[in-house]
């Protein structure tokens, strides 16, 4: 069977973009990212499987998470820049098309060197996904539906940060952690048509400008200047007094707390599965509804970001951390009680849900407009070095003082970043004109 071309989308005079909202082709991209978000984090869910079958410790396997992330940080730019001549189209349908293979060798690899090397081509193929997945939504619409297009196309990031993880341990619980990794290929290449059919092809980005950041900021930074223009000076004062004025030092600031967090967060989750199992009663059995549980709670934290938290950030974040805090110390002082000690781990869950878009949404009001693109750039590098850091460090920690010693450890994370956002806010007030 060959496949047609995909419909060129139809253009109004002058504009280059199609004058309807292409719905369709965003939630293809939004599909194709959440399998790519999933792919990344299966491994977490099936420590157990995984370990025994391959003869290797859970550590190893958690050091998966590790390589994937790592191999996004070191060569997604490079990459992009190299590919900067391809048609996207091509290039977006190509690297999905990369995923289900990295998914479907993963699944067959017979030992866990092989497995390794599965994930390298995964990471690779990820990383470059994700660099040109927000400019790719950015080219199909006019300036005013930029941010409602790359909400669509990148929803499915978020989705599988919070639900592709007890989906995929459900399904390797059921039918085996390789036929978890051969199902995720085959959704990956069905990803890959649909992308095909129904994603419109957009020019290649001229190579002489910098590829791979999003470009969403120009028309939200218009938009939010028109605002602004039109305000009293009462109501200006009032917003610089509720968040810092843009500057190179808050997105620095918003970076760091966000990596680091990042690594508390990944040196106890990557881990989460023998710690359920071991440390809380749960049964090995009800370990992928526990995931569930805390993935429907992530999914209702994004709802409540969505709803009033994301208007505050510089108020929820530090609220959000120090719930976190006394989460994570409540499983720990309620272990060996199931009920009590669930009812903790979905409280993180709503927690957990709601801290990355608050930390992004920070991100990007503290960044001046003519360097929100690049401050994406280093969000995205810092937040995956966090994954794959953390997962290192959870290894190293799971080897040497034990499982129990992890969410001590995200505690003193989270609590110290909670201190260095207050400070940190405190001095970007400081430094802002009144």
């Amino acid at each position: 069977m060959t496949l047609a071309p995909p419909r060129p989308p139809r253009l109004p005079a002058g504009d280059g973009r199609s004058t309807r909202f292409p719905l369709a082709g965003l939630l293809a991209l939004a599909v194709a990212t959440f399998l790519s978000i999933s792919g990344e984090m299966l491994p977490t869910g099936l420590l157990p499987e995984m370990s025994s079958e391959l003869g290797v410790t859970e550590s190893a396997i958690g050091l998966l998470v590790s390589v994937f992330a790592f191999t996004v940080v070191l060569t997604s730019t490079t990459l992009t820049h190299l590919t900067r001549r391809l048609p996207r189209h091509l290039l977006v349908v190509g690297l999905i098309a990369v995923l289900a293979v990295s998914a479907a060798l993963t699944a067959i690899a017979p030992s866990y060197e092989l497995v390794v090397a599965s994930r390298i081509l995964g990471g690779l193929a990820h990383g470059m996904f994700w660099a040109i997945g927000g400019a790719y939504a950015a080219h199909l619409v006019p300036r005013e539906q930029v941010g409602r297009a790359l909400a669509v196309a990148m929803s499915g990031g978020t989705l599988a940060f919070v639900l592709g993880v007890p989906l995929g341990t459900a399904l390797g619980q059921a039918l085996g952690w390789r036929a978890a990794f051969g199902v995720l290929a085959g959704a990956m290449a069905l990803g890959a048509l649909l992308v095909w059919r129904l994603l419109p092809p957009v020019p290649a980005p001229d190579p002489s400008t910098v590829t791979g950041a999003v470009p969403t900021i120009d028309a939200a930074d218009s938009t939010a200047a028109a605002s602004a223009s039109a305000t009293t000076p009462s109501a200006k004062t009032a917003a610089r007094r509720r968040m810092p004025a843009p500057s190179v030092l808050g997105i620095v600031f918003s970076c760091v707390v966000t990596a680091v967090f990042m690594v508390g967060h990944y040196s106890f989750f990557t881990y989460i599965a023998p710690y359920l199992v071991r440390s809380t009663g749960i049964e090995e059995s009800q370990l992928s509804l526990a995931l569930f549980a805390f993935g429907i709670a992530g999914g209702v934290g994004l709802l409540l970001v969505g709803w009033f938290l994301g208007k505050r950030p510089r108020i929820t974040i530090p609220v959000g951390m120090a719930v976190v805090v006394v989460a994570v110390l409540a499983m720990v002082a309620l272990e060996g009680q199931p009920g009590p000690s669930l009812v903790a781990f979905v409280v993180w869950g709503v927690t957990f849900g709601a801290l990355p878009p608050l930390f992004q949404t920070k991100m990007l009001q503290v960044s001046p407009s003519r360097l929100r693109d690049i401050a994406s750039a280093f969000y995205t590098t810092g937040f995956n070095a966090g994954i794959g850091g953390g997962a290192l460090i959870g290894a190293l920690v799971l080897d040497g003082a034990g499982l129990d010693v992890l969410p001590l450890l995200y505690v003193v994370v989270a609590a110290v970043m909670l201190v260095v956002v207050l400070v940190t806010d405190a001095v970007l007030m400081r430094r802002s004109p009144r």
